[in-house]
């Protein structure tokens, strides 16, 4: 697979709690050069990224970012103020005591009600693949499909693992024809990269791909 085959799969990610507008300039710099699906930071910068990007490149933010337990209300009126400052997509964490509880309706009922204040905008779910069990995981795919969400999403990258082959598997197996699946977490390579594509992954949410193009470590890999 070409470079620029994985590049333009890649939400080029910076969601540290430390980065500065310098850090997330720089970002915008390398999606727009790399040609990156979009890049993902955090909310609180979107406005700005926005007018600093124009229409050259996707900003995409998160939403109840990392832990899922904001309350719908919350998570609705963060939806609409990134939208509202340029978000094109969004990436939300569900409730994972909602989950684990067996809320089934209330997951629900969340999801949908984010999806309508996304309106036209794309939305991602974050299950938290790695705190769930293979049922959850499965259960999660039904419930987003049956939601109306374009994309189901493994991970935030801030618990304990990422995305994992199986995972992504799984999902893609499990979820409806119309889902999109995105891993994110732990793809440290182009290797990783490759095999999550493979595997059914048609977003990968990483900052490392831009970073292995940029030093030179690509092989010779076109892009």
């Amino acid at each position: 697979m070409e470079i620029k085959q994985i590049l333009c799969r890649c939400d080029h990610t910076l969601l540290a709690t430390t980065a500065t507008w310098e850090d997330i300039r720089k970002i915008c710099d390398d999606g727009m050069t790399f040609g990156t699906a979009s890049v993902c930071i955090p909310p609180s910068f979107v406005k700005r990224a926005k007018e600093y990007v124009g229409d050259r490149l996707c900003i995409c933010t998160v939403i109840g970012f990392p832990n899922g337990y904001n309350t719908t209300a919350v998570k609705c009126f963060e939806t609409e103020q990134a939208i509202a400052d340029g978000a094109d997509e969004i990436d939300m964490v569900i409730n994972l005591g909602d989950l684990k509880d067996g809320r089934d309706a209330e997951l629900l009922a969340e999801i949908k009600a984010i999806k309508a204040a996304c309106g036209d905008h794309i939305l991602k779910v974050i299950i938290e693949t790695c705190q769930l069990t293979e049922q959850e995981k499965i259960k999660m795919c039904h419930i987003v499909t049956e939601a109306g969400a374009d994309y189901i999403k493994t991970s935030t990258g801030f618990s304990t693992a990422g995305a994992t082959r199986e995972d992504v598997k799984l999902m893609r197996e499990n979820v409806g024809a119309q889902v999109k699946v995105k891993a994110a977490g732990g793809i440290s390579s182009l290797v990783d990269a490759e095999d999550m594509i493979a595997l059914g992954a048609d977003r990968l949410g990483t900052s490392r791909v831009v970073r292995i193009v940029k030093d030179g470590t690509a092989g010779d890999a076109k892009y």
